[in-house]
């Protein structure tokens, strides 16, 4: 992941309509969730919600899909699972117990369904 592609991504996350809006369609898993189910279980106004969505599409964290007549959105894990190693690549200088904690969360959640409980 260049540089670039980090700060436009991390720049998407760092709104928080955005980051709940990301947060919930990590959750849903692959199947994903439609625009209007999203909007019901934030609280968000639908413009304010395609906004949000937009944004993060733009920057690769989501998908979009047509539905019959809806707009079925969901994470991009693998953008996400990029956008992770990026920020951790250089982790550890020489110590890795200082990231093997982070590295063990990533690698356990970041699997397109969600955690069994």
């Amino acid at each position: 992941m260049e540089t670039n592609d980090a700060v436009d991504a991390m720049s998407a996350l760092a709104h928080p309509g955005r980051m709940n809006a990301f947060r919930l369609l990590v959750q849903a898993g692959a199947g994903g969730l439609p625009a209007g189910e999203i909007a019901s279980r934030l609280g968000m106004p639908a413009s304010s919600l395609s906004t949000n969505l937009n944004i993060l599409s733009q920057a690769g964290l989501v998908n979009s899909r047509r539905e019959s007549r809806s707009i079925i959105y969901s994470a991009d894990y693998e953008a996400m699972r990029t956008l992770l190693t990026f920020l951790m690549e250089d982790c550890c200088a020489g110590v890795p117990e200082i990231c093997a904690p982070l590295a063990a969360v990533a690698n356990s959640c970041c699997s397109p369904e969600p955690p069994h409980a």
